[in-house]
């Protein structure tokens, strides 16, 4: 699933070619995706101009002249631009033609994901209201997470993985910063220092930043939005190295579940 690193990575990369330009004509030719797209988008976005490209957690926000077209990716969605005249495949969903000649096109093979049209204060809609602050954010920092976590008796990685709390730190890059900041996932978050706090807050910005320089982490078939895949994968010192030695330490590392979820650890390093 595209986390925080890959969702920037996309805003990123259609940003430059996006930015200024009008919507001239949008198909919509499999409306049944996580909810339904809406029947009068075409006529919605047709003529408006985009005046920016942002990210709200792992939501791709598109400024128009009135409203803003959200984009999620799902479980396998992609975002990227392709010419005008290329052919379609089976999971091209939705096709937006811009009056630059270009076609920003929207590719889900698991129709997880969402293409919506917000009206009025964005911050104030359902999916984007009860989100907790973003992680690369000043809102983020070590005073904040402890308030949080003050008397909690929740996994510490469960903590750091709720979007009510801190948006966009998925299961990947929870693993990894817990690995940096030496604090074992399943250690209770209310039991946790405030100086081990204030390391594991840098941790997770300094994880995120490599991972959005590297292009994210390409663990299937993911692509940023120019097209090119994420190379973060090859910076992972946990995350799917069960059984094989830490990186620091040589011991073998460990695989718990928690949530339903992989987690990959070292009993020596982290505590």
């Amino acid at each position: 699933m595209p986390e925080l690193p890959e969702v920037e990575t996309v805003c990123r990369g259609i940003r430059p070619h996006l930015e200024g330009k009008r919507f001239t004509q949008v198909t919509v030719r499999q409306p049944s995706l996580r909810w339904p797209v809406p029947a009068d988008l075409p006529t919605l976005l047709k003529g408006q101009r985009v005046k920016s490209i942002t990210r709200r957690a792992k939501y791709v926000l598109a400024e128009l002249d009135e409203g803003h077209l959200l984009v999620h990716l799902g479980m396998s969605g992609r975002l990227y631009f392709v010419p005008c005249n290329t052919p379609v495949g089976k999971h091209d969903h939705v096709d937006f033609l811009l009056d630059s000649g270009q076609v920003l096109r929207y590719t889900d093979p698991r129709r997880f994901g969402a293409v919506l049209f917000l009206e009025g204060d964005t911050t104030s809609h359902s999916l984007l209201s009860h989100l907790g602050p973003e992680p690369l954010s000043s809102d983020f920092n070590a005073e904040y997470l402890i308030a949080r976590a003050k008397g909690r008796s929740m996994p510490i990685k469960s903590l750091l993985m709720d979007g009510r709390i801190v948006v966009g730190v998925g299961n990947i890059y929870a693993n990894e910063a817990l690995f940096m900041a030496g604090i074992r996932p399943d250690r209770m978050a209310g039991k946790i220092s405030p100086v081990r706090y204030e390391r594991l807050v840098t941790c997770v910005k300094q994880v995120l930043h490599k991972a959005i320089a590297e292009g994210g982490t390409t663990l299937k078939d993911f692509v940023g939005g120019d097209g090119k895949p994420g190379y973060f994968k090859q910076e992972l010192q946990v995350y799917g190295r069960a059984g094989e030695p830490c990186l620091k330490c040589q011991s073998t590392l460990r695989e718990i579940r928690q949530a339903q979820r992989s987690t990959v650890f070292c009993g020596r390093c982290q505590r």
